[in-house]
């Protein structure tokens, strides 16, 4: 099972390009959309109600392999590491896989209780324009460097006991969320929503 965790706003064509690529080359049965309540490593300002982001998630999702899905809410976590803790209780026989993009990883060391995190489940990395190369020379990167499977590996990837990962390179797609928002094509923030 693969976990793309995200805010979503709004869910696009890329989100759904990156998990169609990962799913095929880690070989997963499934990759859940996990809407974030609330990143908090990003500003509230201009970000859409919950609702609104998950509805924008479930469009892209294809409701078999790609689904969308508000657990975190459900759960009441709001940090990675606790989600996945969450998660691992509550579906025990589950084998789950973290994804996340390169720029992600660059900011890894920031997260709460990162080391951790890195413990609970294998970790892809998919590449992001202009975030590679600082993600690769980046504190987690370096401290896990041991522990990194070749790309052309990744299908066993959910097999690795963490912390383990991979840096798989993707097609890039021209999707983006921010880019949506600027063209007043994203979700309606909160503040939006009242006028």
């Amino acid at each position: 099972m693969g976990l793309l965790g995200g805010s979503f706003n709004p869910a696009h064509q890329g989100h759904r390009h990156i998990a169609e690529g990962l799913r095929r080359r880690l070989r997963l049965d499934q990759i859940w959309l996990l809407v974030s309540p609330g990143n908090p490593l990003k500003p509230a300002q201009g970000m859409a109600p919950f609702a609104a982001r998950l509805a924008s998630a479930a469009r892209i999702a294809d409701g078999s392999r790609i689904v969308a899905t508000g657990i975190e809410a459900m759960l009441g976590t709001r940090y990675t590491v606790d989600t996945l803790r969450a998660l691992r209780r509550r579906f025990p026989r589950m084998r789950f896989v973290w994804l996340m993009g390169a720029d992600s990883l660059a900011s890894l060391p920031r997260w709460r209780d990162w080391r951790r995190l890195v413990q609970l489940a294998p970790i892809a990395v998919h590449t992001r324009p202009g975030a590679d190369r600082a993600a690769l020379a980046g504190g987690a990167a370096h401290l896990l460097r041991h522990r990194r499977l070749p790309a052309r590996q990744a299908a066993l990837l959910a097999d690795r006991p963490p912390p383990a990962w991979a840096f798989l390179p993707l097609a890039p797609h021209p999707g983006s969320a921010t880019a949506l928002r600027a063209a007043g094509l994203g979700l309606n923030t909160a503040a939006e929503q009242k006028d």
